[in-house]
């Protein structure tokens, strides 16, 4: 960990481990998937101890506050050792997860029957 006081933001989520890569943050970041204390955040904000920084991640949305600061991209022991997510974020998406695991999903395969339906279909639009 390191107590300079420049660390950019996108260095910063590199380092924590929340993207894999500097230019996958940065991505992010430009995307408007990232905002600082309620802002929409930049590449080169710096970040400090104590800043709040709400991301997306696919459908998950973490509000974290930085606890210390990094440069280099090190373990995932150390990576989490620079922040902790807040009580409600952790809430809300247990509480999304749950309702994602109950809705119904339709992984299954079409039977014959519907086979044929599906390719009577497509010979009427040639």
């Amino acid at each position: 960990m390191s107590t300079d006081k420049n660390t950019r933001l996108d260095k910063w989520l590199w380092a924590a481990r929340f993207y894999k890569t500097r230019s996958l943050a940065k991505k992010a970041i430009e995307g408007g998937k990232v905002h600082c204390d309620g802002v929409r955040g930049k590449a080169n904000r710096t970040v400090q101890p104590g800043m709040e920084i709400r991301l997306m991640q696919g459908f998950v949305q973490k509000t974290i506050v930085v606890t210390a600061l990094s440069e280099q991209r090190g373990p995932a022991s150390v990576a989490q050792s620079l922040y902790h997510e807040t009580e409600e974020s952790i809430a809300k998406r247990e509480e999304i997860r749950v309702q994602r695991q109950s809705m119904p999903t339709s992984d299954k395969r079409p039977d014959k029957k519907q086979r044929r339906q599906i390719h009577k279909f497509l010979r009427e639009q040639d």
